[in-house]
């Protein structure tokens, strides 16, 4: 299996510069986060959600869609999302001349169906998880069209790689990274470009509790699929763990931890309060991992954390905060 080198993440971000922007990193220190952690921890944001379409997605779309040449341009792209990949699709399509057909599931955030729309693509709506996927084959065997994976392959993780390589960048000599994890396409790329770049740098993924597929997968030692996924984390829902950010992940990772739902709406509230940023519950899995089960393990460490995106809408955000205090 081909492995990214630092070369090719640093070609790919000069080859995605033009569509995607170099997103902050925010220290931060204040006393809502002294209240929650203490002070023995230096922490610093990666905030993705400032990114074109306010999640990561972009970077991975996009160097997959680059790479089309003038048939596949024509005949247009496809992809299955809960809604964040999809509007990536979509913008990046509009970016280099071509068209999307996207599936959602009908229960995805009708604000993300309509940020989808925004941006120019179709959008098919099917009931469940697994039936999209089935769908999306359909498009792409019936009208040609390319199929961009939501975290699978190696040009999606060069794309998400570029996240890891900018925050290096940014903060030298890490301790430790916390990165959320879906499908794993985000963590492949991130944990690939980290060791590359900062070898002692520890990199641990967190996921919902209800959505395991990758801690499973790496239990088991290869990719295992997922029947029930039970989480408020729609962005963090993939049904199964592929081969190749699966093995990124394996070879990368130091650990994988699982956290709850009211964990991340905890999050949620934390940041709202402490950073002034509303942000979906993926965008919190980080951060809830850092309050919770390795807040011991990181004590006294300089500590990455990615705040991978926030497509919400208001009511939506609310809810889950009210949700907790029920």
């Amino acid at each position: 299996m081909h492995e990214p080198t630092l070369a090719d993440i640093q070609d790919t971000r000069e080859r995605i510069d033009s569509y995607v922007v170099e997103t902050p990193v925010w220290r931060w220190r204040n006393r809502e986060l002294t209240e929650a952690i203490g002070g023995e921890i230096e922490v610093f944001l990666k905030l993705e959600l400032f990114q074109h379409t306010g999640t990561f997605k972009p970077r991975g779309a996009l160097r997959v869609m680059l790479d089309l040449d003038a048939a596949a341009l024509e005949r247009g792209v496809t992809a299955v999302s809960a809604g964040n990949h999809a509007i990536a699709v979509a913008y990046g399509a509009q970016q280099v001349g071509t068209t999307a057909k996207v599936v959602m599931v009908s229960t995805a955030n009708p604000a993300r169906v309509a940020a989808c729309r925004a941006y120019g693509g179709e959008v098919v709506l099917v009931d469940g998880v697994h039936e999209a996927f089935e769908r999306v084959k359909e498009i792409e065997a019936d009208e040609g069209r390319t199929f961009v994976h939501p975290y699978e392959g190696p040009l999606t993780a060069l794309g998400t790689a570029t996240v890891g390589l900018e925050l290096c960048r940014q903060v030298p000599d890490l301790d430790a990274v916390i990165v959320p994890i879906g499908g794993g396409g985000l963590c492949a790329g991130i944990s690939t470009a980290v060791k590359l770049h900062q070898p002692n740098c520890q990199v641990f993924g967190v996921e919902p509790e209800g959505a395991d597929s990758m801690h499973r997968s790496l239990t088991a030692g290869s990719p295992q699929t997922i029947n029930q996924i039970r989480t408020i984390a729609d962005s963090l829902s993939a049904p199964r763990a592929e081969p190749y950010s699966f093995e990124l992940c394996r070879r990368h990772l130091n650990d994988l931890v699982l956290i709850s739902d009211d964990s991340m709406r905890r999050a949620m509230a934390l940041i709202f309060r402490g950073v002034k940023l509303a942000v979906e519950p993926a965008g919190a899995a980080a951060t809830a991992a850092l309050c919770g089960p390795l807040l011991e393990r990181l004590r006294g460490k300089r500590v990455g954390v990615i705040v991978c995106g926030s497509n919400i809408d208001v009511a939506g955000f609310a809810a889950q905060l009210q949700s907790l205090d029920a």
